[in-house]
């Protein structure tokens, strides 16, 4: 490319961190053209993120890359809450409801070089040394980005453009958006070490809420990454770490430590994700306590959410306002963990021993009570968000499973052909996916013949890739896979319902009656932005 070319794509995705690397590989995916820059003559060769929760590993699953990231990985299983010199309880992260029961440990940096590899499998690059200095609508209404590479000047002209771009986000300034929170006061700091001697378990997250508190991560080579609240900004922060450590290991040291580093945190939220043709997702969009390791994710899930939305509009297939619904279904979910992440800052901040005694106590009863114990397990685990607020999903009332839940990826089914899968894998494909599921009072000729005309469907329309069909009947047709009456339960289903998936796996339509004409209004809204 000579230095003042000028060039055309689709979408401009600024910054290439996990975020803006999974848009950009699920745009080349769908067959969006799609450039992706960042201002780094490189990949980082360190980054602090280490936690992958069961949400993104089944965002991963659906990508492709679920079983690269347990192989260079290492399971969390458990998180063990410690103050006072004592064990307050353990979570159990096999008890979230989800086939994986367990967070990955992995350093962001190989997060990234997965994704990277992803990427370049869908035809996309990261186009390096390359920074957004400027932005303007044209008369055509898209965007003309000013770029410099390695100090020379070009223009990018593009329908839409999304800021990946992090705290200090140009895309976020140039697009008038403005950055609301507040800086935590108290800042943090990180480094990997080997801790010895270790008579506890490797899988998983170790938190000693001591004065000076003190996470341990689990990160591959039975090593861990550690985050402390440093004393001072010249402390010690190996031995302010194992001072903290020694209540509980008198004789434990750190070995073999790297990557020492200080860091601020924010907790921030963008006034909107959206103006006009500019988008945000990821850090650029919102920023939260590392406490908990939702600010990666929770860029994650932007990303894939924005990816098959901006698809459907580039192909004709939806209608522009289908764009609207990405802030309407990520803002909340970011507001959810900013305010998990401020709860969580401000409980480990406590000196007073008065105030630590009553947060241990109520730490302690929180983890006896099944039923909270479990409500914070789904959060921790980011299993807990949903979209049926959202203006683009429909359909029949239902208190066990309604539109806007995500389908559960632990419902064993049995597929014609004697094959078995999870109900989940039906919908990983880069479309949306028609489902048709009968109950125990489903009539097995009622349900091939709307197969049938659901297959017809997707031939004819440029929304749905696919439609399968399971039944929990016991005389169901041999073209009909088999779903078992307890997950027919779990899902509200006794006669015969249509499920709209939608390709980040979330249900936008369920339809327990009048399937054809309720699908019909389903596709004209997405196409027409009209009910």
């Amino acid at each position: 490319m000579s230095p003042n070319a000028s060039r055309q794509t689709t979408v401009l995705v600024v910054g290439a961190g996990p975020t803006g690397l999974l848009l950009a590989s699920e745009l080349n995916r769908r067959g969006v053209p799609c450039e992706l820059i960042d201002a780094q003559p490189a990949p980082l060769h360190w980054d602090r993120a280490t936690v992958v929760h069961p949400r993104s590993l089944q965002i991963f699953e659906s990508m492709g890359l679920v079983e690269k990231f347990l192989t260079a990985g290492c399971r969390q299983r458990f998180v063990k809450i410690h103050s006072d010199g004592e064990l307050l309880g353990t979570i159990d992260l096999a008890g979230c409801g989800s086939i994986y029961g367990f967070n990955v440990g992995i350093s962001e940096e190989t997060t990234e070089s997965i994704l990277t590899g992803s990427l370049h499998q869908h035809g996309g690059q990261v186009n390096r040394s390359s920074r957004l200095v400027g932005l303007t609508i044209n008369s055509d209404h898209r965007v003309v980005a000013d770029i410099e590479r390695d100090g020379h000047p070009y223009q990018m002209e593009a329908r839409w453009v999304v800021g990946c771009d992090g705290l200090h986000s140009a895309t976020r300034k140039l697009g008038g958006i403005g950055f609301e929170g507040h800086e935590m006061l108290k800042p943090w700091a990180v480094f990997d070490a080997s801790v010895e001697p270790w008579a506890d378990t490797f899988e998983a997250i170790m938190a000693y809420l001591e004065p000076f508190p003190v996470v341990l991560t689990a990160i591959p080579g039975h090593r861990w990454r550690v985050y402390l609240r440093p004393s001072s900004e010249d402390s010690d922060l190996v031995a302010e770490a194992a001072s903290t450590l020694r209540a509980y290991i008198p004789s434990a040291a750190f070995v073999n430590v790297e990557n020492p580093a200080r860091f601020r945190c924010h907790t921030m939220i963008a006034t909107s994700y959206r103006s006009g043709p500019v988008f945000l997702a990821g850090d650029a969009a919102h920023l939260c306590s590392p406490g908990q390791g939702h600010g990666m994710n929770c860029g994650l899930q932007d990303a894939f959410n924005l990816a098959w939305k901006l698809a459907l509009v580039h192909q004709g297939a939806a209608h522009e306002t289908l764009l609207d619904s990405y802030e309407i279904e990520r803002r909340p979910a970011a507001a959810i963990v900013m305010k998990s992440g401020d709860d969580y800052e401000d409980s480990t901040a406590l000196t007073d021993p008065t105030e630590r005694k009553a947060r241990d106590q109520a730490i302690k009863s929180a983890l006896a009570d099944q039923e909270i114990s479990h409500h914070d397990m789904v959060a921790e685990t980011e299993l807990n968000i949903e979209y049926a607020h959202s203006p683009i999903v429909f359909g029949d009332a239902n208190s066990s499973f309604a539109a806007g839940y995500r389908l559960p990826d632990n419902i064993p089914v049995q597929l014609p052909q004697a094959a078995t899968a999870n109900l989940h894998a039906l919908g990983h494909h880069a479309g949306s996916t028609l489902m048709l599921l009968g109950g125990p009072t489903a009539d097995p000729s009622a349900l091939l013949a709307l197969h049938a005309a659901l297959q017809k469907h997707v031939r004819d329309s440029p929304l749905f890739e696919t439609a399968v069909a399971l039944t929990a009947g016991a005389h169901e047709p041999d073209s009909i896979g088999r779903l078992e009456p307890a997950a027919a339960a779990q899902l509200g289903i006794d006669g015969t319902t249509l499920l709209a998936i939608r390709p980040d796996g979330y249900v936008g339509l369920r339809a327990d009656r009048d399937h054809l004409a309720a699908l019909d209004r389903y596709g004209a809204f997405l196409q027409t932005g009209h009910s």
